[in-house]
């Protein structure tokens, strides 16, 4: 077994997480630039609005797609491409002269990205063996991880020493290095068995995508039931519907649907969503707590949110593989989730007692998340065959973007409802809109009484979010273990 192991797998894979890295800090990275652009460009809140998702709408849109081409035609020339797409898209933002001009140019960058991100996983997955694939998967997972809260870190970096365009500059160096170094290092791989595109499902698994996450991404600016919300959700499930019709009768599906009978897989998809629904919610949540409750400028609370990558870092690349071996995908998903849940809990329970406790809680949440989502992804992947490894990856990334979409819309619907349950009467319906905006409203008397609002608001929602996770971590560690004692066969396509 040794001998057939590619000599250069762990730089291929130190390269491969860098392209990730990349990808998933420009995810996060916008966010702290929000208030620079909107006097640069004088971009309005739509515009900004727009900025944001259309990164993610490409992404999460083309991700499946993009894994099945990768498949069929090369999984290093995607992400070849993508590194091409992704760099040049980002030297067009960087130098934007319009807030339409970023808007295009971000959606340029997560096509590149959607290209990308499922070949560095189905890479992965072919150059390293069955007993040193849950490392290398906890690595590439620990990189995904790391990149989504290092971002606000970086970002409030580069616009306190450089403007705000090197939020976007900061790329394209990163992709040249890594175009060459993917040139050079990786190998080609692909589906021998080929077949043909499957247009019809490519079109309709990006229409029905683009209109769920859109939906799901609306929720916080305008409200579950209204129109922006259900139309595109109306839409997104027309669409997947007509998908799951079509593929079950097409000849070459892209996506084989009776895949989801087994259980291994069902499970890896639900660990995967809840895991990305905690993550991204209780990132959400935990920098407002810092800025607005604990009073950090945007800088100095990224740099306290240091100790969750750090710790995930660490489980997921020296931790996890012999955790995982010890106590097996499922035990080690559910403890791993439940650790998350734990810290969460433990950050919504200890507000107000000072940094200390909070960052032992964050250190758990990131603990239990290096440990459960390289599981899930080991169990994801592993439950479909290696030579659809590409496809297996992009469903892997969009049911993550739909989680990160709920975490956020869930939570941040938790979040409001509270707060506005818990304000001092007479502030008008707009104190509700942000504690900035009832804290104008209020007035010097009131502040007090608004803040203890807003703070009991983030214990509650950070309660919901740490119960998601637990059920989750459960329910999934659960029907892994039921797949793996029953033997579930797996599907010979995907």
């Amino acid at each position: 077994m040794a001998a057939q192991r590619h000599p250069q797998r762990w730089p291929i894979l130190g390269v491969l997480c860098l392209a990730l890295l990349t990808v998933v800090l420009d995810n996060t990275i916008l966010n702290v630039a929000v208030p620079t652009l909107s006097t640069q460009l004088s971009a309005s809140t739509s515009d900004i609005q727009w900025m944001i998702n259309a990164y993610v709408l490409a992404l999460a849109g083309l991700l499946v797609t993009a894994g099945s081409l990768a498949d069929r035609f090369g999984r290093k020339r995607f992400v070849l491409i993508g590194l091409v797409v992704f760099g040049v898209g980002s030297l067009v933002a960087a130098y934007s002269q319009s807030a339409g001009m970023l808007i295009g140019a971000r959606g340029f960058m997560g096509l590149g990205a959607a290209c990308m991100m499922p070949g560095t996983l189905a890479v992965v997955m072919q150059i390293f063996d069955e007993e040193e694939r849950p490392r290398a998967i906890g690595i590439w997972t620990a990189a995904l991880s790391v990149g989504v809260a290092i971002g606000p870190v970086i970002g409030g970096f580069l616009l306190q020493h450089f403007f705000w365009g090197s939020v976007f500059l900061v790329n394209v160096p990163v992709a040249a290095l890594g175009f060459i170094a993917v040139l050079v290092l990786v190998p080609e791989s692909r589906d021998p068995a080929g077949g043909r595109v499957d247009v019809l499902g490519a079109v309709l698994s990006t229409v029905a995508v683009i209109a769920l996450v859109y939906g799901v991404i609306s929720i916080p600016g305008h409200g579950w039931g209204s129109v922006d919300v259900l139309g595109p959700a109306a839409v997104g499930i027309v669409a997947l519907a007509v998908f799951a019709w079509w593929e079950l009768r097409v000849a070459a599906p892209m996506l084989d649907l009776t895949l989801f009978r087994n259980r291994m897989f069902s499970g890896a998809v639900g660990g995967s969503v809840l895991a990305a629904f905690g993550n991204a919610g209780s990132m959400f949540l935990l920098t407002q707590y810092l800025q607005f409750v604990m009073k950090y400028g945007p800088l100095e609370a990224g740099l306290r949110l240091v100790p969750l990558p750090v710790s995930m870092l660490v489980v997921s690349t020296w931790l996890n593989a012999p955790l995982v071996k010890r106590l097996g995908v499922p035990l080690a998903l559910a403890i791993g989730m439940s650790c998350g849940a734990v810290g969460l809990a433990l950050v919504a329970l200890t507000s107000g007692l000072g940094y200390l406790p909070l960052a032992a809680g964050i250190v758990l949440l990131g603990a239990g998340f290096g440990l459960a989502g390289p599981a899930a992804a080991t169990a994801f992947m592993g439950s479909i065959p290696l030579e659809r490894a590409g496809t297996a990856s992009g469903v892997s990334g969009m049911l993550a973007e739909i989680g990160d979409g709920l975490g956020v819309a869930v939570l941040g619907s938790v979040l409001a409802g509270w707060f506005a349950a818990g304000l001092p009467a007479g502030l008008g319906p707009s104190a509700a809109q942000s504690l900035p905006a009832a804290e104008a409203a209020a007035g010097p008397s009131l502040v007090g009484q608004v803040e203890q609002a807003f703070a009991a608001a983030l214990t509650v929602s950070q309660l919901w979010g740490a119960a998601a996770v637990l059920a989750g971590g459960l329910v999934a560690g659960f029907l892994i273990w039921r797949a793996s004692t029953a033997k579930t066969p797996v599907s010979s396509s995907l």
